[in-house]
């Protein structure tokens, strides 16, 4: 009965996992909903919410505040001690609640900066929420799918939480429609938002249906949130963590390389546009392979991992091809755009095979018991480190411009700068990488580059 029981639920991971997928794909929808029709806060006269583009840049920077300031800290512990249905609940819905505050401040006819206020506070919220629900997720899968595909579980999680990002990317434009001298009304900015949260209703159904089969489960099976022989979480084991090398040694490779992609995204238009001579239409597409690429390709592999295995070769040859694109980016011949696709090409690849391999790798440096709070500690120094070098990023181009006005320099000179130091994140990042490989052949105990299905 006991061997049928799971046999059954093994087939149940499959609803379980698209369920869980739902709220990640809203949350980066919703994250993203603005990134392609920023030019609506160029000049505040534009729409009648009244925002410019520092405001604009304030309201996004709200996503990691309460995430670097403890909270995705605090909250990973509370999931060790809650449990995933509890504390995934509550996000879920401190998420939907931010994205509704959000939506409040920008079409209830407030002034700008009270407007700004308000949805500065719910992005916060927001953020705080789609984190730890990230958090959640990463753990059920490792739980639902623990000696399973668990590496293609989460490469399809990964793939839908993407996809988000490529429809914001390009839904976006179409429901708000460019028009030139148009000033745009509350409705019409809000068109993307107000969608955003219709996809996050839909996610809250499913995440209800996901916390019943769990419940479920886990009372058919005999399962509690413990896993049997082990002792119950305590505070200590946090410290534990933090003295893990491994640990530290994932976390680094997750807030180099992430930052080498995450943190050009958010500047690729002001390095793509003048690199290649491109029109901000065509950038938009060449930067909209990037979530496109890894929604086909971080499912497959995972089942890479899942069936072959060496996980930190992936994750070096990853980082090397994200070396190679930025290396493209910088010092390819400008006014080219193959050369830009050929960089989108090669990051696409990096940005699949190395979290492919990389999340899939903390269920084995650490205990069941503290799997969340490891997971949370891994998003935190991420958030640190994206936090850090978008903020650097900003200030190479903004001194590059600068200097071009003043010493009317070569224009190209801020993009290479700029991805100059993204070649050297690339670097350090293989680095990691290869450093990991070597733990891996020093302490087969721990299964690292075992194939994960097995």
């Amino acid at each position: 009965m006991a061997v049928d029981q799971k046999r059954r639920y093994s087939r149940l991971a499959w609803v379980a996992l698209a369920c869980l997928s739902a709220p990640l794909f809203a949350s980066f929808f919703f994250d993203d909903m603005f990134s392609t029709i920023s030019y609506l806060f160029e000049d505040p006269s534009r729409t009648v919410l009244g925002w410019d583009a520092a405001g604009y840049g304030l309201y996004t920077s709200g996503y990691s505040v309460l995430c670097v300031f403890g909270g995705l800290v605090f909250c990973g512990i509370l999931l060790d001690k809650w449990g995933i249905r509890v504390t995934g609940s509550i996000f879920v819905g401190m998420m939907m609640a931010g994205a509704l505050l959000v939506l409040h401040a920008i079409t209830a006819g407030y002034t700008p900066s009270t407007s700004l206020k308000l949805a500065y506070v719910g992005c916060m919220l927001f953020g705080l929420g789609s984190e730890i629900a990230g958090t959640t997720v990463t753990r059920s899968i490792a739980k639902w799918f623990r000696g399973g595909p668990m590496a293609l579980a989460m490469g399809l999680q990964l793939a839908v939480a993407r996809l988000g990002t490529a429809v914001a990317l390009v839904v976006s434009p179409l429901l708000v429609v460019e028009n030139a001298g148009h000033v745009y009304s509350l409705a019409e900015t809000a068109r993307p938002a107000v969608f955003g949260v219709g996809l996050m209703a839909v996610s809250l159904i499913l995440w209800a249906v996901f916390v019943a089969l769990d419940a479920r489960r886990d009372r058919v099976m005999g399962l509690d949130a413990q896993v049997p022989g082990e002792d119950p979480f305590k505070l200590s084991d946090v410290w534990k963590v933090l003295t893990n090398k491994n640990f530290w040694m994932l976390g680094l490779l997750c807030v180099l390389f992430y930052s080498s992609i995450v943190a050009f995204k958010k500047f690729a238009g002001a390095i793509l546009i003048p690199r290649f001579d491109i029109p901000a239409s065509t950038a938009g597409w060449m930067v909209a392979m990037l979530p496109f690429s890894t929604v086909i390709f971080a499912p497959l592999f995972g089942m890479l991992v899942d069936k072959k295995g060496k996980g930190t070769l992936w994750m070096i040859i990853g980082s090397v091809l994200a070396l190679i694109a930025h290396l493209l980016l910088a010092f390819a011949p400008a006014g080219v755009p193959f050369y830009g696709y050929l960089g989108m090409v090669f990051l696409g690849f990096g940005y699949s095979l190395v979290p492919a391999a990389l999340w899939p790798s903390v269920p084995k440096i650490v205990p069941d018991k503290v799997l969340g709070t490891t997971f949370s500690l891994v998003y935190w120094v991420q958030n640190l480190g994206l936090l850090a070098f978008k903020w650097i990023a900003g200030i190479i181009i903004g001194s590059a411009a600068a200097t071009t006005v003043a010493e009317a320099a070569p224009a190209v000179s801020g993009p290479v700068r700029v991805e100059l130091m993204f070649v050297a994140l690339c670097i350090a990042s293989v680095a990691i990488a290869m450093i990991f490989a070597r733990t891996s052949r020093r302490h087969p105990e721990l299964h690292l580059d075992s194939p994960t299905g097995k």
